[in-house]
């Protein structure tokens, strides 16, 4: 071989190595946090996502200080927003997003997870996934939950239901962090 093939080579691997490295560059913003795009609900009630911008970073609230100790689900009623808290780790705020509710909500207090199901039909007929069960008042059921299809809703006001939407990336966090009998404290 004569040294214009070994340059030849040598060039053409080092520009594969490049294109690889600016292919796995390329999706870091998305693993990294980047903008995303955020849902709105239409006049339809139906959810589409908006084009990213960079200042769709939305504000989330603080972890309220009347939260509890320890892992736990937190879901507060006013804001409609879940935390999912380990004070074993850092940042103690695993997870952060807002929700949907039901046309009923839990009294503010302290329960646990009861029920854990992958897969049902809500009751507004959805095909819905990661549904995480935690209290029952008045005969209504309460938990978290994401629709299938990815849509949130708002909850039809004839419809007495305490199912919480969630998007379809916070449903499964949600489900991956609160198995059987965590902590899920719901506040004002």
């Amino acid at each position: 071989m004569g040294p214009g093939v070994v340059v030849t080579g040598l060039t053409l691997g080092a520009l594969a190595v490049v294109s690889l490295l600016a292919f796995q560059a390329n999706g870091a913003q998305d693993r990294a946090g980047g903008a995303k795009p955020t849902p709105t609900i239409t006049a339809t009630g139906t959810a589409t996502a908006a084009a990213p911008t960079a200042s769709a970073t939305p504000t989330v609230p603080p972890l309220p200080a009347t939260s509890g100790t320890g892992i736990r689900v937190v879901y507060s009623v006013s804001s409609h927003y879940v935390w999912l808290v380990d004070p074993k780790k850092t940042p103690q705020v695993a997870a952060a997003f807002p929700v949907s509710p039901g046309t009923v909500e839990p009294a503010p207090g302290s329960y646990a997870v009861y029920s854990r199901t992958a897969t049902a039909t809500g009751t507004d007929g959805r095909q819905i996934e990661h549904v995480v069960r935690f209290a029952q008042q008045s005969g209504v059921v309460f938990g978290f939950s994401a629709a299938v299809d990815g849509t949130t809703p708002p909850a039809d006001p004839k419809t007495k239901t305490g199912g919480i939407r969630s998007g379809r990336t916070d449903g499964q966090l949600l489900w991956d962090f609160a198995p059987k009998d965590t902590k899920v404290v719901v506040v004002a």
